[in-house]
């Protein structure tokens, strides 16, 4: 019998179509009185309504959280929640408003509530990530997980169909790695194969009825499985590239993960079966590899580096970086392989 450690991570979630009516609720009993919003520029508007539902219980609003948390927006944020007296943080959107929440949080006593609008799944997890000098410094923290999310799934009817998909690989890739992680561990796996399951079935019918309610209600509930996945079993070689291609070379965040996950699958392949025998199952295919790629494919979304700005004169670089400091991963991190697995993504080749 395999021996392993489980950690619970102390986290409340409010599930359900119109929980965001509960807004307030959550809010009283975190003992919140001046919460500060936080956005995207493009999500400025459902901020704007989260701030107006709050009424007198609102502090402020910032608006310019970005991918991979810039340090310089980071330092700007926890100015103004100062500033403006914030007792607790309110964050609106994805991956990117989330970890402008916790790089407050990391400095400050100040309590995150998430309202997710995307299916990153930062809001599960105690792991933050600040990007200073074009490199991401990632870290875990449980002052940085959020005290509260509210699931609503009406708040990701406007998420756009190839936007859905996207982020919802870059989901999938949190489970993926947390079945073959060094700290993983019989729920966790139960959780990610749950979670891999539930949004490889709900991103093709998003793709084609994108106000399908249920639909979308799986694909959440799928992100907060592999969210909690990411959050309780740490990551490998997958998230290490992605950090790098994200915070080294400014590539978008989730089709990023969505384009390396099948080659990185592919890398650990021999390594780590008992996992690809669930990801084989969880999306109904003879090869994990292979099953992700063409999963992407039919999903319509870019599968080369290359389409994404990626240009092939950095892919020793970025090689490089990911093999001088590797996370845990279950095939030995080498330099010449996985220059290689960069270049079959940098071109698109379908792991084979």
């Amino acid at each position: 019998m395999r021996a392993f450690v489980y950690n619970g991570l102390p986290a409340r979630v409010v599930f359900g179509a119109g929980a965001l009516a509960k807004l307030p609720e959550e809010l009283a009993r975190l003992g919140a009185t001046r919460a500060l919003v936080l956005s995207t520029p493009e999500q400025k508007e459902s901020a704007q309504s989260v701030k107006s539902a709050l009424g007198p219980r609102a502090a402020g609003l910032y608006d310019k959280a970005a991918m991979h948390v810039p340090t310089e927006i980071a330092e700007e944020a926890r100015r103004i929640a100062r500033e403006l007296g914030a007792d607790c943080c309110v964050t609106v959107g994805g991956g990117s408003t989330t970890g402008l929440g916790k790089a407050i949080a990391l400095t400050s006593t100040l309590p995150i509530l998430a309202v997710p609008t995307t299916y990153a799944g930062s809001e599960m997890t105690p792991i933050y990530g600040i990007t200073e000098g074009g490199a991401k410094k990632t870290g875990r923290d449980v002052r940085v997980l959020p005290r509260a999310v509210i699931y609503d799934p009406n708040l990701t009817l406007s998420l756009p169909p190839r936007l859905s998909a996207a982020s919802g690989m870059n989901a999938i890739a949190h489970a993926v790695e947390a079945l073959y992680s060094h700290e993983g561990n019989p729920i966790i796996s139960l959780m990610a194969e749950e979670g891999i399951r539930a949004m490889a079935a709900a991103l093709p019918k998003i793709l084609q009825q994108p106000k399908d309610l249920n639909a979308r209600g799986d694909a959440l509930y799928g992100a907060w499985l592999c969210g909690i996945a990411l959050g309780s079993a740490g990551m490998a070689l997958h998230h290490k590239l992605c950090h790098v291609l994200g915070g080294s070379f400014n590539l978008p965040h989730a089709e990023t993960h969505s384009i390396v996950l099948p080659h990185a699958v592919r890398y650990n392949q021999a390594a780590a079966p008992d996992a690809m025998a669930r990801i084989e199952k969880a999306i109904q295919a003879k090869d994990a590899a292979a099953g992700i790629f063409d999963l992407e494919k039919k999903l319509g979304l870019p599968l080369r580096l290359a389409d994404i700005g990626m240009k092939e004169a950095d892919l020793e670089r970025a090689a490089r970086i990911a093999t001088e400091a590797p996370y845990p991963n279950p095939r030995k991190v080498e330099y010449a392989p996985v220059l290689e697995l960069l270049r079959n993504a940098y071109e698109g080749r379908r792991p084979s």
